[in-house]
């Protein structure tokens, strides 16, 4: 598809080029050519006057029409040669240009279908589920109450499931890119990480994990509830992969005109291997990081990673296995 696309598009660049050059190169030969009809009435009516003796002595006896010819044969010649050097430099640069410009679209293109090829298949993991539990126990004849019940609250968790798939695929969509124009405010660090503590605590009681907030009060710019966010998932994603009974620590530090936040905790750390994929959508290395299963579609830090984009920040990953995980947050400081 891209290929003819590509073909089309140099077609259309190639034919304007021409166009403007043979438009331009018909301009010339008509500015040349009127040189050389005032040159032939300036010389014959030189000639009269010399022959009727108004110009002594006589200079010219007659005018080179032959010469003229030639030269506007000529000027012809070289024009063409001209357009048709134009012309397949026109075609190479043309179809370099068009692959350029078609580039961006066809990796959006790409990672479109791509995105829709994983959630589709995210998505009917949970809906087989749900439809064969429910297949099942309609012709089951034998279906009590206790059995609907139970039933039911199989179903309603695969619901919610596909619930937060849903609501995770929304979120990833609203965060612009990093060439986004969005107007961002001055806020600080320190309020965004309390806020952020005060939402994930319940989760990390659950664990007994103790989350330390040593950050200071840098200001920065940008959006507080996406930065927020940002942060929940960050100790969300601490909070999963951590025994029970360990501290996740905050920190901040400032270098550079940018203001770093740091989220530290102890688990069993990250693979190597698997740092490159870390962002990248629904992927999760379970494996290298726990033993246990982990809820979750491997959305979350495709999101930290798309909020920190559209802060013009970045989020570098520095993880050892049976060490623990630190993630740097490092976004524009705000002056």
């Amino acid at each position: 598809m891209f290929h003819s696309a590509r073909i089309k598009l140099t077609l259309w660049y190639v034919l304007i080029i021409m166009l403007v050059s043979l438009l331009f190169s018909l301009v010339i030969y008509e500015g040349i050519d009127n040189e050389f009809h005032r040159f032939e009435r300036y010389q014959s009516l030189r000639i009269q006057r010399e022959q009727q003796g108004l110009f002594p002595p006589p200079t010219l006896r007659s005018i080179d029409v032959e010469m003229i010819e030639d030269s506007r044969r000529r000027l012809t010649l070289v024009l063409l040669l001209i357009n048709l050097g134009i012309l397949v430099l026109a075609g190479g640069a043309s179809y370099f240009l068009a692959g350029k410009t078609l580039m961006p679209i066809q990796l959006m293109v790409d990672e479109q279908n791509r995105f829709i090829t994983d959630a589709s298949h995210e998505f009917r993991t949970p809906l087989t589920s749900l439809r064969s539990e429910i297949e099942v126990n309609l012709r089951d004849k034998k279906l009590n109450l206790s059995a609907a019940k139970t039933l039911l609250k199989s179903n309603l968790e695969e619901v919610v499931s596909l619930q937060s798939l849903s609501e995770g695929l929304l979120e990833l969509a609203q965060f612009p890119d990093k060439n986004n124009n969005t107007r961002f405010e001055k806020v600080s660090i320190l309020e965004i990480s309390q806020e952020a503590v005060k939402r994930i605590q319940p989760q990390g009681s659950q664990k007994q994990i103790k989350i330390e907030n040593q950050v200071k009060n840098y200001p920065v710019l940008g959006h507080k509830s996406s930065l927020v966010e940002l942060l929940v998932i960050l100790l969300d994603n601490g909070i999963k992969y951590s025994p029970a009974k360990t501290n996740i620590l905050l920190g901040s530090s400032k270098a550079d005109s940018l203001v770093s936040i740091s989220v530290s905790d102890q688990g069993t750390g990250i693979d190597e291997k698997d740092i490159p994929h870390l962002f990248d959508r629904f992927y999760r290395a379970d494996i290298s990081r726990s033993k246990e299963k982990v809820d979750g579609y491997g959305l979350g830090l495709a999101i930290a990673k798309k909020i920190a984009d559209s802060h013009r920040g970045q989020i570098e990953v520095e993880s050892h296995l049976k060490k623990g995980t630190k993630f740097t947050i490092k976004l524009p400081e705000k002056d």
